[in-house]
């Protein structure tokens, strides 16, 4: 997530996802989105002046190494790449017969006429009684690791790190609650933090202490240099620093260690006090969506229901929320054939009307003060089709095998996907996206290490990680299908016999799953169990914290399933 004044891959292109990637020659360009995008891209980027490529199945370097005229030479922002990045493009320009080289500024803002500012918003204090541990024990507890490794200081370039290790929040991002800036912890557990100190109010100085220093961000060179002239061993993160820190440390003779930013791991294991926050925003989350989904089944059959009308009324129900501060993400309100593509954004010129037979995929989240939230429904509009009730069936029964998974202390999410893919896999189908994000504490709602996905992770799943369980399956033109609930990491009791630890998940978004789409002949037993037990978990949470009507709603909507 950028700011406004960064936004540069819309602007030059018109594609406005999450994650993508432009190369452009003298002649040729190219863009290169992932699976979740492929559709979005069709639509917003002219394929005229864009080759529009699948980044997995069609790499850029592939491109670079073919489009790249011999001798050409391929500039790159080094504030905008990092050091694992720049070899392989390098490689990929020197295949041609080409070069890349650093430029001094940004080519894009170079000729970005009516480019935004840079965001002026306060920084502001995130109070311990949601933080759950003081800033200046993780601070210690970061310098601690620097001096078993023999390192001096660690580079930070994640927003979230800094918010994390501080304990502060700040309003630079739309949905995710950054102050956007950089930092440098000393294995004396100072930091050197640089930001504009016009956005560190006096509260936020006193709440830092002393052993926090604010510079101008004009002021990283220069600490860099004093690291360089000591020979220090100074740590960055190979895969998120940019490569202007790490080639300026090397040039001036400091000793670059690679490795991973040390907040990242503490900040995915969530503490007590996150744990309790993130139970009692999914709580107040879950009650909100039950009176929208209430709500949804008398309007949306009438027929004048827009998406966007959807996802104003269910922010407007989180808004009777005092904790909430924003949505987490720009809710993905989709019917029928919108529902199919994986990240889409409803537009005026887009918004379509919820039909009777369409299905209704709503993907939506939120920003509380004690935590964050994530979870996507699919809902019939009337009677749904029956190809629909099997992919949704499919969908659920992998929802639910990764819910009720009991695994070995040290097992990865990537050893974990094919549960939630096996039974659409049964019949030759799959969806195009990872199964599982981790999720922030009031922090991002995307967050690592962990997740779970096809691609390769080596990070194992630890007690307290938050983690999203969001099998699916899209019908181009037709439907879209996702099941999402947040689910955190912790210790399983080991039957009797037990050689190894186990681990196991505990659910804690709250919101009935449609039923209306469930084919209960494909559920077992044991699935059946599991849909009865949490819609029993549902409705005794949420009756107590939505309306009269909504109780109502609420004991139909989780009524035991049934076997046909």
């Amino acid at each position: 997530y950028v700011p406004p004044s960064a936004e540069r891959l819309a602007w030059l292109t018109g594609f406005t996802g999450s994650a993508g990637l432009a190369v452009v020659l003298a002649k040729r360009a190219a863009l290169f989105v992932d699976g979740r995008y492929t559709l979005q891209v069709a639509t917003q980027a002219d394929a005229t002046l864009y080759d529009l490529r699948h980044i997995s199945n069609e790499p850029a370097t592939d491109w670079i190494a073919e489009a790249l005229p011999k001798g050409g030479k391929l500039a790159y922002d080094p504030w905008l790449l990092t050091p694992t990045q720049v070899p392989r493009y390098r490689e990929a320009a020197q295949k041609a017969g080409g070069d890349l080289i650093p430029i001094d500024g940004n080519l894009i803002d170079a000729v970005w006429a009516d480019q935004p500012p840079p965001s002026s918003a306060p920084v502001r204090v995130h109070p311990l009684k949601y933080a759950g541990r003081k800033s200046a024990d993780k601070r210690q507890d970061i310098a601690e690791q620097l001096k078993a490794e023999g390192q001096d200081a660690q580079i930070l370039s994640a927003p979230d790190s800094i918010a994390w290790l501080l304990n502060i929040r700040g309003d630079d991002v739309p949905r995710t609650p950054l102050a956007l800036s950089f930092a440098v912890i000393h294995k004396s557990a100072k930091v050197d933090w640089f930001i504009d100190p016009a956005k560190v109010p006096a509260a936020v100085l006193r709440h830092v202490g002393k052993d926090v220093r604010v510079h101008a961000k004009g002021a990283l060179g220069d600490v860099l240099d004093k690291l360089a002239r000591k020979q220090a061993h100074v740590r960055i993160d190979p895969m998120a620093d940019p490569m202007w820190i790490a080639a300026r440390l090397a040039d001036g003779g400091a000793v670059v260690e690679r490795g991973q930013d040390l907040c990242i791991l503490p900040k995915a294991r969530k503490n007590d006090t996150e744990i309790a926050g993130m139970r009692a925003a999914h709580l107040r989350d879950g009650a909100a969506v039950a009176n929208f989904l209430c709500w949804l089944e008398t309007e949306a059959p009438k027929g004048e229901t827009t998406e966007l009308d959807a996802s104003d009324r269910l922010y407007d129900f989180r808004q009777e929320n005092d904790l909430i501060r924003d949505l987490s993400f720009d809710t993905i309100s989709g019917s029928g054939p919108n529902g199919a593509i994986v990240h889409y954004k409803a537009t005026p010129a887009t918004n379509r009307r919820l039909r009777k037979g369409d299905l209704y995929l709503v993907d939506s989240g939120a920003q509380y003060l004690d935590g964050t939230t994530d979870i996507t429904r699919t809902v019939a509009i009337g009677k749904p089709p029956r190809e629909a009730k099997d992919r949704f069936t499919r969908v659920l029964k992998g929802h639910i095998a990764l819910a009720r998974a009991r695994f070995p202390k040290g097992t990865t999410g990537t050893q974990l996907d094919p549960l939630a893919r096996q039974f659409l896999w049964a019949e030759g189908l799959d969806f195009d996206h990872g199964t599982g994000h981790g999720v922030g504490s009031y922090l991002s709602v995307h967050e690592g290490p962990q997740r779970i996905s096809k691609a390769p992770s080596p990070v194992a799943l630890e007690p307290g990680m938050v983690i999203s369980n969001e099998p699916g399956y899209y019908k181009t033109g037709g439907y879209g299908i996702r099941i999402e609930n947040l689910i955190l990491v912790g210790e399983a009791s080991p039957p009797k016999g037990a050689e190894r630890d186990l681990l196991e998940f505990e659910t804690l978004t709250l919101a009935p799953i449609d039923s209306n789409l469930v084919e209960a002949s494909l559920l077992d037993d044991g699935e059946r169990t599991w849909l009865d037990a949490y819609h029993a978990r549902v409705r005794k949470a949420l009756t107590p914290l939505v309306d009269k009507a909504t109780r109502a709603w609420l004991k139909q909507a989780t009524a035991p399933i049934g076997k046909a």
